[in-house]
């Protein structure tokens, strides 16, 4: 099973990304929880949330396809972020990998967030995820199926999900495009951001 699983509608596609393997730099963990983000205006899937809603430039080209590849970037600039790109060739669409549980390599894990960190908050949050599995910016781009990428993937089959608004988004802010598997500890607690509009009056 690869990125063709993953080609189209970004909720699909984090559907999908849910309860799949990811496996970093010594350390590998089962995706928990996820949010899907689309594109442009002029897409299929506008999302003014998204990196890519005011189109193609500098880092986010990554997330016009191809599917299947890795989009990094810095959030509040210190903490690294990983999506994997789902839009068609030229498309954007993407789903940011928001929490993990870590099966494999808990001992790395732990030496890069610290000793203090309890298990199920290693991989909690899309920083704390990154850092947790050794993915860095320079894995921008980077195919997460190619078996000689230092950081890849493994789907595996569908899994039930729950559904809800993304975290600390200021537009689009209703939208039920975070997902995440019932019950884990490890999924992380839902912020609205003080810059969205009131719950119920926006996309």
């Amino acid at each position: 099973m690869g990125a063709e699983l993953l080609t189209g509608d970004p909720l699909l596609a984090a559907g999908r990304l849910l309860g799949a393997e990811l496996i970093g730099r010594g350390a590998s963990a089962v995706i928990v929880e996820v949010e899907a983000y689309g594109g442009p205006p002029d897409g299929p899937w506008p999302d003014a949330a998204s990196h890519s809603y005011r189109g193609a430039g500098g880092r986010n080209l990554v997330m016009f396809g191809p599917p299947g590849h890795l989009y990094t970037y810095r959030s509040h600039g210190i903490h690294v972020c990983a999506n994997v790109v789902c839009g068609f060739d030229g498309v954007a669409g993407a789903v940011l990998l928001r929490a993990a549980a870590v099966y494999a390599g808990a001992d790395v894990a732990s030496r890069r967030r610290g000793p203090a960190i309890l298990p199920a908050a290693l991989a909690r949050g899309p920083g704390n995820l990154c850092s947790a599995l050794g993915i860095t910016m320079d894995d921008n781009g980077i195919d997460l199926f190619d078996a000689d990428s230092p950081v890849q993937l493994a789907l595996t089959d569908p899994v039930t999900a729950v559904a809800g608004p993304r975290v600390g988004v200021s537009k689009a802010a209703d939208r039920r495009w975070r997902l995440w598997l019932a019950d884990r500890a490890e999924v992380s607690a839902y912020r609205r951001s003080p810059r969205a509009p009131a719950p119920g009056s926006s996309d």
